[in-house]
Protein backbone atom coordinates (compact mmCIF):
# COMPACT_ATOMS: atom_id res chain seq x y z
CA UNK A 1 0.00 0.00 0.00
CA UNK A 2 1.34 3.40 -0.63
CA UNK A 3 0.13 6.69 0.69
CA UNK A 4 0.04 9.96 -1.75
CA UNK A 5 -0.01 13.28 0.19
CA UNK A 6 -1.69 15.80 -2.24
CA UNK A 7 -1.10 19.39 -2.29
CA UNK A 8 -1.90 22.82 -3.69
CA UNK A 9 0.74 24.88 -2.55
CA UNK A 10 -0.39 28.60 -2.01
CA UNK A 11 -3.67 29.94 -3.60
CA UNK A 12 -2.53 33.36 -3.45
CA UNK A 13 0.12 32.82 -4.95
CA UNK A 14 -1.10 30.90 -8.22
CA UNK A 15 -2.16 33.33 -10.22
CA UNK A 16 -5.47 35.34 -11.53
CA UNK A 17 -7.12 31.77 -12.30
CA UNK A 18 -7.15 31.12 -8.73
CA UNK A 19 -6.99 34.36 -7.36
CA UNK A 20 -9.93 35.98 -9.45
CA UNK A 21 -12.56 33.11 -8.38
CA UNK A 22 -15.37 34.11 -6.32
CA UNK A 23 -14.94 33.36 -3.01
CA UNK A 24 -18.48 31.78 -3.02
CA UNK A 25 -17.07 28.51 -4.65
CA UNK A 26 -17.69 25.58 -3.42
CA UNK A 27 -14.48 23.82 -1.56
CA UNK A 28 -14.49 21.03 -3.73
CA UNK A 29 -14.26 22.86 -7.37
CA UNK A 30 -11.55 25.00 -5.61
CA UNK A 31 -10.02 21.79 -4.48
CA UNK A 32 -9.94 20.16 -7.56
CA UNK A 33 -9.25 22.91 -9.85
CA UNK A 34 -5.89 23.76 -7.33
CA UNK A 35 -4.86 20.59 -7.16
CA UNK A 36 -4.70 19.81 -11.51
CA UNK A 37 -3.14 23.14 -11.77
CA UNK A 38 -0.41 22.53 -9.31
CA UNK A 39 0.17 18.85 -10.51
CA UNK A 40 0.37 20.93 -14.55
CA UNK A 41 2.60 23.42 -13.04
CA UNK A 42 5.54 20.93 -11.47
CA UNK A 43 5.24 18.77 -14.50
CA UNK A 44 5.48 21.50 -16.80
CA UNK A 45 8.79 22.60 -14.44
CA UNK A 46 10.59 19.68 -15.67
CA UNK A 47 9.32 19.34 -19.62
CA UNK A 48 12.02 22.02 -21.08
CA UNK A 49 14.77 19.65 -19.76
CA UNK A 50 13.88 16.38 -20.77
CA UNK A 51 13.11 18.19 -24.31
CA UNK A 52 16.65 20.54 -24.75
CA UNK A 53 14.56 23.76 -24.38
CA UNK A 54 16.32 26.62 -22.53
CA UNK A 55 13.65 28.70 -22.97
CA UNK A 56 10.39 27.19 -20.93
CA UNK A 57 8.34 27.33 -23.72
CA UNK A 58 7.23 23.76 -24.31
CA UNK A 59 4.45 23.34 -22.05
CA UNK A 60 2.49 20.46 -24.10
CA UNK A 61 5.38 18.22 -23.42
CA UNK A 62 4.89 18.03 -19.58
CA UNK A 63 2.51 14.90 -20.91
CA UNK A 64 5.65 13.53 -21.44
CA UNK A 65 7.60 14.09 -18.03
CA UNK A 66 7.46 10.56 -15.78
CA UNK A 67 6.02 11.29 -12.13
CA UNK A 68 8.97 10.32 -10.81
CA UNK A 69 10.39 13.76 -11.74
CA UNK A 70 8.15 15.52 -10.24
CA UNK A 71 6.90 13.79 -7.02
CA UNK A 72 9.04 12.92 -3.84
CA UNK A 73 8.66 9.59 -1.19
CA UNK A 74 9.30 10.49 2.28
CA UNK A 75 8.80 8.25 5.35
CA UNK A 76 7.23 5.95 3.11
CA UNK A 77 4.46 8.27 1.92
CA UNK A 78 4.53 10.01 -2.19
CA UNK A 79 4.35 13.51 -2.03
CA UNK A 80 2.52 14.58 -5.66
CA UNK A 81 3.79 17.29 -6.48
CA UNK A 82 7.24 17.25 -4.44
CA UNK A 83 7.13 19.49 -1.74
CA UNK A 84 9.98 22.02 -0.44
CA UNK A 85 8.77 23.22 3.07
CA UNK A 86 11.91 25.21 3.44
CA UNK A 87 10.45 27.84 1.04
CA UNK A 88 7.00 28.06 2.27
CA UNK A 89 6.08 29.99 5.51
CA UNK A 90 4.62 33.03 6.86
CA UNK A 91 6.37 35.95 6.34
CA UNK A 92 5.43 37.75 9.81
CA UNK A 93 5.73 36.18 13.68
CA UNK A 94 3.31 34.08 15.16
CA UNK A 95 1.44 36.49 17.07
CA UNK A 96 0.27 38.07 13.46
CA UNK A 97 -2.30 35.47 12.12
CA UNK A 98 -5.27 33.76 12.85
CA UNK A 99 -4.77 30.53 11.47
CA UNK A 100 -8.15 28.49 10.14
CA UNK A 101 -7.53 24.75 9.58
CA UNK A 102 -10.68 22.54 8.80
CA UNK A 103 -10.02 18.58 8.55
CA UNK A 104 -12.46 16.28 6.39
CA UNK A 105 -12.71 13.11 7.51
CA UNK A 106 -13.83 10.92 4.05
CA UNK A 107 -16.01 7.67 4.32
CA UNK A 108 -14.13 4.34 4.99
CA UNK A 109 -12.08 5.48 7.70
CA UNK A 110 -12.11 3.75 11.37
CA UNK A 111 -12.09 6.05 14.29
CA UNK A 112 -8.50 4.28 15.19
CA UNK A 113 -7.54 5.47 11.85
CA UNK A 114 -8.76 9.24 12.13
CA UNK A 115 -6.73 9.63 15.16
CA UNK A 116 -3.59 9.01 13.28
CA UNK A 117 -4.82 10.94 10.42
CA UNK A 118 -5.51 13.92 12.63
CA UNK A 119 -1.75 14.41 13.58
CA UNK A 120 -0.38 13.66 10.09
CA UNK A 121 -2.31 16.57 8.65
CA UNK A 122 -2.09 19.05 11.44
CA UNK A 123 1.75 18.70 10.87
CA UNK A 124 1.76 18.79 7.23
CA UNK A 125 -0.01 22.01 8.21
CA UNK A 126 2.55 23.14 10.50
CA UNK A 127 5.59 22.24 8.51
CA UNK A 128 3.89 24.32 4.97
CA UNK A 129 3.18 27.13 7.52
CA UNK A 130 6.36 27.35 9.58
CA UNK A 131 4.00 27.91 12.68
CA UNK A 132 3.87 25.79 16.05
CA UNK A 133 -0.04 26.36 16.08
CA UNK A 134 -3.37 27.45 14.89
CA UNK A 135 -5.93 28.67 16.49
CA UNK A 136 -9.00 26.75 15.24
CA UNK A 137 -9.65 23.41 14.27
CA UNK A 138 -12.48 22.39 12.98
CA UNK A 139 -13.36 18.78 12.51
CA UNK A 140 -15.90 17.29 9.38
CA UNK A 141 -17.12 14.10 9.97
CA UNK A 142 -18.27 12.15 6.98
CA UNK A 143 -22.07 11.25 6.33
CA UNK A 144 -22.85 14.12 8.67
CA UNK A 145 -24.71 16.90 7.16
CA UNK A 146 -26.93 19.33 8.62
CA UNK A 147 -30.59 19.98 7.69
CA UNK A 148 -32.66 23.33 8.80
CA UNK A 149 -35.59 21.33 8.24
CA UNK A 150 -34.94 18.33 10.68
CA UNK A 151 -34.41 21.00 13.90
CA UNK A 152 -37.91 21.88 13.33
CA UNK A 153 -39.05 18.94 13.62
CA UNK A 154 -40.64 17.76 17.21
CA UNK A 155 -38.15 15.08 18.69
CA UNK A 156 -40.84 13.09 20.18
CA UNK A 157 -42.36 12.23 16.31
CA UNK A 158 -43.04 8.71 16.09
CA UNK A 159 -40.80 8.25 12.79
CA UNK A 160 -37.67 10.09 14.78
CA UNK A 161 -38.21 7.49 17.33
CA UNK A 162 -38.49 4.70 15.01
CA UNK A 163 -35.50 5.78 12.81
CA UNK A 164 -31.88 4.61 12.23
CA UNK A 165 -31.17 5.34 15.73
CA UNK A 166 -28.72 2.11 15.80
CA UNK A 167 -26.60 3.62 12.96
CA UNK A 168 -26.49 6.70 14.56
CA UNK A 169 -25.15 5.42 17.91
CA UNK A 170 -22.32 3.65 16.00
CA UNK A 171 -21.27 6.93 14.19
CA UNK A 172 -21.46 8.92 17.56
CA UNK A 173 -19.24 6.53 19.14
CA UNK A 174 -17.13 6.86 15.99
CA UNK A 175 -17.10 10.14 16.48
CA UNK A 176 -16.36 10.33 20.23
CA UNK A 177 -13.48 8.67 19.86
CA UNK A 178 -11.93 10.31 17.14
CA UNK A 179 -12.94 14.05 19.06
CA UNK A 180 -9.94 12.70 21.50
CA UNK A 181 -7.44 13.16 19.03
CA UNK A 182 -8.98 16.93 18.52
CA UNK A 183 -9.12 17.39 22.59
CA UNK A 184 -5.09 16.45 22.07
CA UNK A 185 -3.99 18.98 19.94
CA UNK A 186 -5.80 21.32 22.46
CA UNK A 187 -3.82 20.10 25.33
CA UNK A 188 -1.10 20.32 24.03
CA UNK A 189 -2.09 23.97 22.98
CA UNK A 190 -1.35 23.51 19.13
CA UNK A 191 -5.11 24.09 18.57
CA UNK A 192 -6.35 27.23 20.63
CA UNK A 193 -9.73 26.20 19.64
CA UNK A 194 -11.76 23.33 18.38
CA UNK A 195 -14.83 22.49 17.02
CA UNK A 196 -17.20 20.21 14.74
CA UNK A 197 -19.04 20.91 11.50
CA UNK A 198 -22.99 19.81 10.46
CA UNK A 199 -23.72 19.29 14.08
CA UNK A 200 -27.85 20.17 14.91
CA UNK A 201 -28.76 20.95 17.88
CA UNK A 202 -29.83 17.14 18.40
CA UNK A 203 -26.49 16.01 17.81
CA UNK A 204 -25.04 18.31 20.08
CA UNK A 205 -26.75 17.31 22.97
CA UNK A 206 -25.68 13.07 22.24
CA UNK A 207 -22.09 14.59 21.14
CA UNK A 208 -21.28 17.15 24.39
CA UNK A 209 -21.68 14.56 27.22
CA UNK A 210 -18.79 12.07 25.72
CA UNK A 211 -16.24 14.76 25.49
CA UNK A 212 -13.49 16.04 27.88
CA UNK A 213 -12.91 19.52 26.10
CA UNK A 214 -16.43 20.69 24.57
CA UNK A 215 -16.36 22.45 21.06
CA UNK A 216 -16.45 26.13 21.16
CA UNK A 217 -17.32 26.41 17.09
CA UNK A 218 -20.20 24.74 15.37
CA UNK A 219 -19.93 25.44 11.48
CA UNK A 220 -23.01 25.00 9.62
CA UNK A 221 -24.02 24.67 5.68
CA UNK A 222 -27.05 26.76 5.11
CA UNK A 223 -28.35 25.80 2.05
CA UNK A 224 -31.11 28.48 1.55
CA UNK A 225 -28.88 30.96 2.69
CA UNK A 226 -28.81 32.39 6.03
CA UNK A 227 -32.02 31.26 8.12
CA UNK A 228 -30.56 29.31 11.29
CA UNK A 229 -33.11 27.59 13.13
CA UNK A 230 -33.72 28.78 16.72
CA UNK A 231 -33.86 25.66 18.39
CA UNK A 232 -29.89 25.53 17.71
CA UNK A 233 -29.65 29.31 17.84
CA UNK A 234 -30.87 28.80 21.89
CA UNK A 235 -29.28 25.21 22.53
CA UNK A 236 -25.74 27.04 20.82
CA UNK A 237 -25.95 29.75 23.42
CA UNK A 238 -26.94 27.50 25.97
CA UNK A 239 -23.69 25.70 25.36
CA UNK A 240 -21.49 29.00 24.76
CA UNK A 241 -20.90 27.69 20.84
CA UNK A 242 -20.43 30.12 18.57
CA UNK A 243 -22.27 29.26 15.24
CA UNK A 244 -20.11 29.76 11.77
CA UNK A 245 -21.72 28.90 8.57
CA UNK A 246 -19.55 27.57 5.57
CA UNK A 247 -19.92 26.38 1.70
CA UNK A 248 -17.97 23.54 2.09
CA UNK A 249 -18.85 19.66 0.91
CA UNK A 250 -18.93 16.97 3.07
CA UNK A 251 -17.42 14.66 1.25
CA UNK A 252 -14.61 16.93 -0.84
CA UNK A 253 -12.90 14.65 -2.84
CA UNK A 254 -14.86 11.37 -4.13
CA UNK A 255 -12.31 8.39 -4.94
CA UNK A 256 -13.27 8.62 -8.91
CA UNK A 257 -12.17 12.83 -8.95
CA UNK A 258 -8.88 11.33 -7.28
CA UNK A 259 -8.68 8.43 -10.00
CA UNK A 260 -9.69 11.08 -12.46
CA UNK A 261 -7.07 13.59 -11.42
CA UNK A 262 -4.61 11.14 -11.14
CA UNK A 263 -4.67 8.92 -13.76
CA UNK A 264 -3.69 8.43 -17.65
CA UNK A 265 -6.65 10.77 -19.00
CA UNK A 266 -6.56 13.62 -20.89
CA UNK A 267 -6.52 15.86 -17.83
CA UNK A 268 -5.02 12.84 -15.66
CA UNK A 269 -1.38 13.27 -13.83
CA UNK A 270 -0.02 10.27 -14.91
CA UNK A 271 0.17 8.90 -11.18
CA UNK A 272 -2.03 5.84 -10.95
CA UNK A 273 -1.69 3.63 -13.76
CA UNK A 274 -4.19 3.07 -16.71
CA UNK A 275 -6.55 0.30 -17.62
CA UNK A 276 -3.06 -1.47 -19.87
CA UNK A 277 -1.36 -3.91 -18.11
CA UNK A 278 2.11 -2.61 -19.09
CA UNK A 279 1.32 1.64 -18.45
CA UNK A 280 3.19 3.51 -16.13
CA UNK A 281 2.20 4.31 -12.86
CA UNK A 282 1.06 2.72 -9.58
CA UNK A 283 -1.12 0.27 -9.77
CA UNK A 284 -4.25 -0.62 -7.50
CA UNK A 285 -7.35 1.28 -6.04
CA UNK A 286 -7.36 4.60 -4.52
CA UNK A 287 -9.01 5.59 -1.83
CA UNK A 288 -9.14 9.32 -0.19
CA UNK A 289 -8.78 9.19 3.56
CA UNK A 290 -8.95 13.09 4.34
CA UNK A 291 -8.26 16.73 3.58
CA UNK A 292 -7.45 19.40 5.36
CA UNK A 293 -7.93 22.73 4.51
CA UNK A 294 -6.00 25.89 5.80
CA UNK A 295 -6.18 29.64 5.60
CA UNK A 296 -3.74 32.49 7.50
CA UNK A 297 -5.11 35.45 7.63
CA UNK A 298 -3.22 39.01 9.26
CA UNK A 299 -4.66 39.78 11.81
CA UNK A 300 -4.32 43.68 11.38
CA UNK A 301 -5.18 43.70 7.64
CA UNK A 302 -8.17 41.04 7.20
CA UNK A 303 -5.68 39.71 4.10
CA UNK A 304 -5.23 36.04 3.69
CA UNK A 305 -1.58 35.52 3.18
CA UNK A 306 -1.92 31.42 2.96
CA UNK A 307 -4.37 28.99 1.58
CA UNK A 308 -4.13 25.98 0.79
CA UNK A 309 -5.17 22.34 0.95
CA UNK A 310 -3.23 18.95 1.26
CA UNK A 311 -5.29 15.61 0.81
CA UNK A 312 -4.00 12.09 1.48
CA UNK A 313 -5.18 8.79 -0.73
CA UNK A 314 -4.47 5.24 -0.09
CA UNK A 315 -3.64 3.41 -2.88
CA UNK A 316 -3.69 -0.57 -2.14
CA UNK A 317 -2.70 -3.45 -4.25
Amino acid sequence: MTNLILSTSNLMNGGPSIIGRPTSEKSNVELINALRSNFLLSKQAFAPSLNGSSDGSSPDTSSDVPYSRWTARENGSLFVPSVDFSQSGLAEERSQYDITVKLFFLPHTSASERCKHTKEAIDLVLRELHMPSIDLLIVSFPGVSFDADDEEEEEEEEEELNGSQHGEGDDMKAMAETWKAIEWLHEKRIASQIGVSEFGSERLQKFLPQTKVRPSVDQINVRDCCVVPKALILYAKQEKIELLTHNDCTNILPSGTVRELLGTGEKGAGVLAGPEEESDGLKGEVEPQWVVKYTAVVRDRGVIENKGYFAMAEVRD
